[in-house]
């Protein structure tokens, strides 16, 4: 009992490991992977009806499924915002001190705001599914692409996420792309900044950085990273936040398998990048960029 209770002890010190432990008032719930998930489902199911969601949609029943919906998406998304409300904290990394009373009524007006930004969602996640229906010519139907394409899962999680985030929700943006991340092996933070009719094809591996700016009609390939080349220190040997770290695309920008693209650099409108390239300077409008051919070796005769 003595070597258990010496243990207990050591690990119930929170002063060496400080930014391990978060300090939450008693009774205070926090984000939930499982509840986030519940509500993009529920997002999924009004989004893209009748291809996601526990009852068969008719269209006479449309408004009615879509009500009931929206009614459990804002009240998910108003408990798990609550929840995620305890993570803003200030340089000395203390719990914040809103009281419970400012905090609810926080997380009900973000939770109003993110439900009402589900119709622009809509349109935008249609030019997604759209861009890669065009362009894959193994793809048969539209349903085909919302209900298997690993792409629109991912891009569905980061345009939530994104709105989240631009509401000033902390940590349940960067769950929800994590939980798709899991899902399909596409890893796109929710901080990217990305345009209407983006496609990846296949998608495993790929991977976009918070800073990222991504135009219009863009299309990428499977293990495509947009990363940062660099990062910035500050006095004491620490990597700045928040700072432009990673590419700027270009509208109709194509970026092939495997290729990665480093730094704070602007590959130009309408430029083409092929596979298996390390990129690392700004890339002019219409520039297409490929592998050096090597010279064929030399038969030899007998």
């Amino acid at each position: 009992m003595d070597r258990l209770t010496s243990t207990i002890d050591q690990l119930s010190a929170i002063a060496p490991y400080r930014h391990l432990f978060h300090c939450h008032s008693d009774g205070e719930p926090m984000p939930s992977a499982p509840k986030l998930r519940e509500m993009i489902e529920l997002c999924r199911s009004i989004i893209f009806p009748g291809y996601y969601g526990e009852v068969a949609t008719h269209s006479s029943f449309l408004r009615y499924h879509i009500g009931v919906s929206v009614e459990q998406v804002c009240r998910i998304a108003t408990d798990q915002i609550q929840a995620g409300l305890c993570f803003l904290e200030d340089e000395t990394h203390e719990c914040d001190n809103l009281s419970a009373e400012e905090r609810e009524k926080t997380a009900v007006e973000k939770a109003e705001q993110f439900v009402q930004s589900l119709p622009r969602l809509r349109e935008i996640l249609a030019t997604d599914v759209e861009a890669t229906y065009n362009g894959d010519p193994a793809a048969k139907h539209v349903g085909e692409i919302i209900s298997c394409y690993p792409t629109i899962r991912a891009v569905f999680n980061q345009r939530i996420a994104h709105v989240l985030l631009n509401l000033g929700v902390p940590l349940i943006p960067r769950i929800i792309t994590e939980l798709a991340h899991s899902e399909t092996g596409i890893d796109i933070h929710p901080g990217a900044q990305i345009g209407h009719h983006f496609s990846i094809d296949h998608g495993t591996g790929v991977v976009i950085g918070e800073t990222c700016i991504i135009g219009n009609n863009v299309k990428l390939y499977q293990g495509v990273t947009l990363g940062a080349k660099s990062f910035p220190l500050d006095a004491d040997g620490n990597p700045i936040k928040g700072i432009p770290r990673h590419p700027i695309i270009e509208d109709d920008v194509i970026v092939y398998s495997n290729s990665t693209i480093l730094g704070r650099i602007t590959i130009g409108r309408g430029s083409t990048i092929g596979g298996n390239l390390w990129v690392t300077h700004s890339v002019p409008p219409g520039t297409t960029l490929v592998q050096r051919l090597s010279e064929p070796l030399a038969s030899q005769s007998d």
